[in-house]
């Protein structure tokens, strides 16, 4: 019998679609996949060959829970540059992925019953920790009509004193949205007033394709109050590295590196020195995969925007749209099954990520524009078998 925290703790559904699609590949059906949000580029040649040097190297052992020295120095050295904060080795923890700065710091800041408030439709590890935890987990939806921010006046209406912690992720996953810079302001006022932390998800910083990338940890009085989770699963294409970092303040770095040995012990010495790398190596490849997600992206909204009953917003970030399905008249699980199983489209229903979902699909354009390209004709298909009744 499973301990019953177990039937607090939630899942991933794209991990669960993806399994549907590949047993139906097995069956021998053509599926397109938009389901998994993971880029289709390979890492960079240069990254590959400092982790082989690594290894030939000796970087095969143990290292200390809260990460290399030398990388720490490195992503310190990163992040103060590149958000303009005042930050150094002793602010970072590396770890194995991104999720653990979600779950170590929630772990060692959230008490039973603590308020947490985080972005709905958002990623759903945020509410499946909160929840596993005993916080009370506490929705703040995310407005199409914003593209896809927040009115402020419902954060002011969710935030008191019993707030421990937000979350906030800019770009977003699922909407591709953005968080303004009045948007960071208001947040920072509130995060002083009522005295409560800032988990900020900035793994798509650099998938931005207007603007510069903006950081709560810039605001008066933030930067020790804000989590900042940065990792190089997205921006090198190295999801199977597993590979993240948090930058936090001291005193909650050295918790959440404790909390690492008890865990994981540290992360891959290795892949460390590829991550130090892929920071100070050319950036060339990154900015050549940004510009072309880019392409993709309209290519995905312009058609959608074309189907009959579907409108689509125009993400500003990450590689995600978020289109409204609810002039088809069906709710967004039967899209997804029937897109799947019928067209063979895997998509994601907007309710994987939270109850506010409902009436959206996500669809991920980490794949080629030849495969958008059919997906769209599939969903065109899709759509009008529905009109038609079908």
């Amino acid at each position: 019998m499973l301990a019953r925290r177990m039937k607090r703790l939630g899942t991933e559904t794209a991990f669960e679609v993806l399994a549907r699609a590949k047993a139906l590949e097995a069956e021998g059906r053509d599926i397109v996949h938009l389901e998994i949000g993971e880029p289709d580029f390979d890492t960079p040649r240069n990254i590959i060959d400092k982790a082989i040097e690594a290894l030939r190297s000796g970087y095969t052992h143990y290292g200390p829970s809260a990460g290399l020295p030398e990388v720490r120095k490195v992503i310190a050295e990163h992040i103060a540059r590149d958000r303009g904060i005042d930050v150094g080795p002793q602010n970072v923890v590396v770890v194995p992925g991104a999720k653990p700065i979600i779950y170590f710091p929630l772990t060692a800041l959230v008490d039973p019953g603590d308020e947490v408030i985080y972005p709905n439709p958002g990623f759903p590890i945020y509410e499946s920790v909160i929840e596993f935890l005993e916080g009370k987990p506490v929705p703040l939806k995310l407005d199409e009509e914003k593209d896809f921010s927040f009115d402020i006046d419902d954060l002011r209406a969710l935030a008191n004193e019993r707030t421990k912690l937000l979350i906030i992720n800019s770009p977003q996953n699922p909407t591709g949205g953005t968080l303004s810079s009045a948007d960071l302001d208001s947040i920072a006022e509130l995060a002083n007033k009522f005295d409560f932390w800032v988990l900020s998800d900035e793994i798509y910083s650099k998938i931005l394709y207007e603007g510069k990338h903006d950081s709560i940890s810039t605001r008066p009085g933030m930067l020790e109050r804000t989590i900042i989770l940065d990792g190089h699963s997205k921006t090198y294409a190295m999801t199977g590295w597993r590979l993240g970092y948090g930058i936090m303040p001291e005193p909650l770095a050295a918790a959440v590196a404790k909390l690492q040995t008890n865990c994981t012990s540290c992360t891959a010495a290795f892949t460390q020195i590829a991550g130090a790398e892929a920071l100070t190596g050319p950036q060339d490849e990154v900015e050549a995969m940004v510009a072309e997600f880019k392409i993709r992206r309209d290519l995905l909204v312009d058609g959608l925007n074309g189907i009959e009953g579907i409108t689509c917003k125009r993400p500003r970030g990450a590689f995600y749209v978020f289109p409204n399905i609810t002039g088809l008249g069906l709710n967004s699980k039967e899209v997804e099954t029937r897109l799947l199983n019928d067209f063979g489209v895997a998509a994601l229903a907007g309710t994987s990520f939270g109850a506010y979902g409902e009436g959206y699909l996500r669809f991920s354009y980490a794949n080629s524009q030849e495969n958008i390209r059919m997906a769209l004709e599939r969903f065109d298909a899709f759509a009008a078998s529905v009109r038609d009744g079908l």
